[in-house]
């Protein structure tokens, strides 16, 4: 595999006003730990009629991807890569529910076909007309980054001039609810403002839906690589990390800034805790969390940060390290 790999455009739905393109540093949580994402007019992207029978995360993906083509200026892409870890919660706990209220008779469809992980991509196939190469990936906290793997491999390899590639997850009470059973999130509400001084087990859970163009036109920023690890101890990261940035002839010293998926959950953060002091500890770092919670594609989040960061022409090289929740662990890198 040869080529440079380019990020040709971008766009997110997040609790950020970033459909928008800007921050707020300190969000304020209005009810329980949950960061909601803030979802923009969707009548400028999707008719009425079919508005209305859509499912939140069918409008947030298809907006979000929308005009992700849009930025970049692309109307067909030659490939749609998605990851998601839950695919669309909402219409799986109706179906769920109407099997239970109607004792599996007189069904409505519609939901179950919604509930399906590829439901996005389809959706966005059909309104470009896209009848290319199509993928869905589903793998927890590597649902994100298979797909951008998939699309640099498909990108270097001579198979498309661009993908458009996203990662899109959504939080309902329920989901809320079953994950807080076994500890995924903070039991005392706690303020993004005092996330990392909290000491306390448990995040803020987070939604989104991000999409990027990738292609090999050139561009201000590129993509130059991912690197995933499976349950890793604190040595064979560092290894790992170590022969990431060789295979890029780069050193940690090259890293201008790192962006880490800190989420003030006491039981995972000693993480980055340990790459900081022991790789980067005079590198400029600043976490992405706080700003979108915790989900299992909240890398694609950290990456459209980090493009926006790299609008400062004085940042070269950004690494991203994001772990969800101890097994799932990512590098990507950015360059200019």
């Amino acid at each position: 595999m040869k080529g440079k790999v380019y990020i040709q455009g971008c766009a997110a739905i997040s609790p950020q006003e970033s459909f928008s393109g800007s921050f707020v540093p300190q969000p304020v949580l209005a009810e329980d730990n949950i960061l909601r994402a803030k979802e923009p007019d969707y009548k400028a992207f999707i008719a009425p009629n079919n508005l209305r029978r859509m499912s939140r995360m069918l409008k947030m993906g298809l907006t979000a991807a929308l005009q992700c083509l849009q930025n970049a200026g692309i109307t067909v892409p030659d490939a749609i890569i998605t990851g998601t870890g839950r695919g669309s919660l909402q219409d799986t706990e109706r179906f769920l529910h109407d099997i239970r209220q109607y004792a599996e008779a007189a069904l409505n469809p519609t939901p179950f076909i919604q509930s399906t992980y590829n439901s996005v991509n389809g959706l966005i196939a059909l309104q470009q007309q896209c009848t290319r190469y199509n993928n869905t990936f589903v793998h927890r906290g590597f649902s994100f980054e298979h797909a951008v793997l998939d699309s640099l491999m498909l990108l270097q390899e001579g198979n498309a001039a661009n993908v458009l590639t996203g990662g899109f997850d959504e939080i309902t009470k329920e989901h809320f609810y079953i994950k807080s059973r076994i500890g995924y999130w903070k039991t005392d509400q706690t303020q993004p403002a005092d996330l990392f001084s909290s000491n306390t087990p448990g995040a803020l859970a987070g939604e989104g839906a991000v999409f990027f163009v990738l292609g090999t036109t050139p561009a201000n920023i590129s993509l130059e690589g991912i690197k995933m690890m499976y349950k890793p101890t604190q040595e064979s990261l560092g290894r790992s990390l170590e022969t990431f940035l060789s295979q890029h002839q780069l050193t940690p010293a090259d890293i201008h800034l790192l962006v880490t998926g800190q989420s003030g959950d006491s039981n995972h953060d000693h993480w980055y805790q340990y790459l900081q002091q022991t790789y980067f500890p005079s590198t400029a770092s600043t976490p992405f969390k706080h700003l979108c919670g915790e989900y299992d594609t909240a890398g694609a989040f950290a990456m459209w940060m980090a493009v926006q960061q790299m609008q400062q022409p004085q940042l070269k090289h950004v690494l991203i390290y994001n772990q969800f929740f101890g097994e799932q662990h990512t590098f990507i890198l950015l360059g200019r």
